[in-house]
């Protein structure tokens, strides 16, 4: 089996010298031999488990566990134990899967409330309370919404806020689209974007930030990092095969 110097796995993966050791800090490689010089001696192995790594990470922005199931498996994988670092990844795309689904079905949603009769709208006025009851989230949830520009709510002369039924309406939009990880900063783009153009292409406003937006909205594209997260999982477990195959027993040897 090749071995190689730090800067060599450097070189060839594309990475900084200090992120080779970062990644075995981390636990993300196996700990490699040591020359009498204190050197560090790299294998084919390590090599092949950096590359796993980077494209288990590719992904910058994922949710509800992912990133932590993606991390979970480089470690797995590091082991040597590769049946269950397979097992794990389907897992993993799965998960991603049924994440995709929750986003598709969001829009779907919204879509559907947005088409729908507003005959009526404004007939009834429901408190803080009684919207958070009804929709079945939390008033600080409202709170944030409204604070974040996602709805603005009339006002009695008491000072209470009133919420009609064009809120609501505009609430379960909102709130369906939480549920399915969409931003708030996405949510509001796509709320400005139908404010202007009631026929403009929900899918495709909510998943494309604008060039002005800073680089938190930038990065948020829930359709295409879930549809980049499903393609590298897939490559993920092609790599293990190749790996469980070229490594079956005594991978750092």
């Amino acid at each position: 089996m090749n071995t190689y110097k730090t800067a060599e796995i450097a070189h060839h993966i594309g990475i900084h010298p200090n992120t080779v050791r970062l990644y075995e800090e981390l636990g993300l490689i196996p700990k490699p031999d040591r020359e009498a010089n204190g050197y560090r001696v790299f294998t084919d192995f390590h090599m092949e488990q950096f590359k796993f790594a980077r494209t288990a990470l590719k992904v910058e922005v994922l949710q509800n566990g992912l990133r932590k199931k993606a991390i979970d498996i480089i470690k797995i994988s590091a082991l040597g134990d590769f049946d269950s670092a397979i097992q794990l990844t389907e897992s993993y795309l799965q998960q991603i899967k049924r994440e995709q689904r929750n986003a598709e079905e969001a829009i779907r949603i919204a879509k559907q409330l947005l088409s729908g009769s507003k005959q009526g709208r404004d007939s009834i006025f429901f408190t803080r309370k009684e919207t958070a009851d009804h929709l079945q989230i939390s008033m600080d949830a409202l709170r944030n919404w409204e604070m974040n520009g996602l709805l603005t709510v009339k006002r009695k002369q008491n000072g209470y806020r009133m919420y009609t039924d064009e809120d609501i309406r505009l609430l379960k939009i909102i709130s369906s689209l939480r549920c399915a990880n969409y931003s708030l900063a996405a949510i509001l783009r796509m709320l400005s974007a139908l404010s202007s153009n009631p026929q403009a292409n929900i899918r495709q406003v909510i998943d494309t930030p604008k060039e002005s937006d800073d680089i938190i909205s930038v990065c948020d594209k829930l359709l295409t990092s879930l549809q980049n997260a499903k393609k590298n999982a897939q490559s993920m477990l092609i790599q293990l095969e190749k790996m469980k195959n070229q490594f079956k027993t005594n991978p750092t040897l």
